[in-house]
């Protein structure tokens, strides 16, 4: 999981940027504007910077510009220009990469994955306090000690951190961990959903039940 700067004047782009980051279990910052995002990048510590270029006022080269005179953070523009000129510029001033407005949000996260893997920014763990899922390993921790469940508890584990803080519908779930032809009992999901919670103990709090909804897993409790 990595902390992400999403920069972008469109709020509807911020906003798709976020949610799919989230997906991917990114925490993120957003800016509307140079002047914020500066603000914010001098506070905060940000493994990548997702920065539109045409903004009013300071545009993203200038802010690129600006945000490397304080601290070297990877970053990719977003840009609706085409130019190659734009794109050497940039390339010169410190981005890491382009992608071109309109632009596939799975494709940008592909983007920022790559980027982070290289710089080891990345892991395939997942963190909530002492709660831990090292995806590698298949392992889960609950401070330190090493947890032994089921594996459908493991895959609704990891099914609930990758998209925490988003309610899940309990079809979302079933046909996420069981399989799009599962038409069992959905109680069969409240079975596990218990043991899991169980599992984690004090951590179990963390999974809340959304009635006629399904469940989320909570960021902080």
């Amino acid at each position: 999981m990595a902390k992400l700067l999403i920069v972008d004047d469109e709020e509807k782009i911020r906003e798709m940027i976020g949610k799919y980051a989230s997906h991917e279990g990114h925490e993120f910052v957003m800016a509307c504007d140079g002047k914020q995002a500066l603000e914010q990048y001098k506070n905060e510590d940000f493994d990548l910077v997702i920065l539109d270029v045409m903004m009013p006022e300071m545009d993203g080269f200038e802010t690129l510009k600006q945000m490397k005179e304080i601290k070297d953070v990877p970053c990719i523009f977003l840009t609706a220009m085409g130019q190659e000129y734009d794109r050497i510029y940039g390339f010169d001033i410190g981005a890491e990469d382009y992608v071109t407005k309109p632009f596939s949000p799975k494709e940008l996260m592909m983007r920022i994955k790559v980027i982070l893997k290289r710089d080891n920014k990345i892991t395939n763990t997942l963190k909530v306090k002492g709660l831990c899922i090292d995806e590698d390993a298949h392992a889960v921790t609950v401070d330190g000690k090493r947890v032994d469940m089921a594996n459908k508890e493991y895959e609704l584990l990891l099914y609930l951190m990758k998209n925490m803080g988003n309610a899940l519908t309990r079809q979302q779930i079933i046909s996420k961990v069981w399989g799009y032809e599962y038409d069992s009992d959905d109680r069969t999901l409240d079975t596990h959903m218990k043991l899991l919670r169980k599992d984690l103990g004090e951590y179990g709090n963390y999974i809340t039940t959304l009635r006629g909804v399904g469940y989320r897993f909570e960021k902080e409790i």
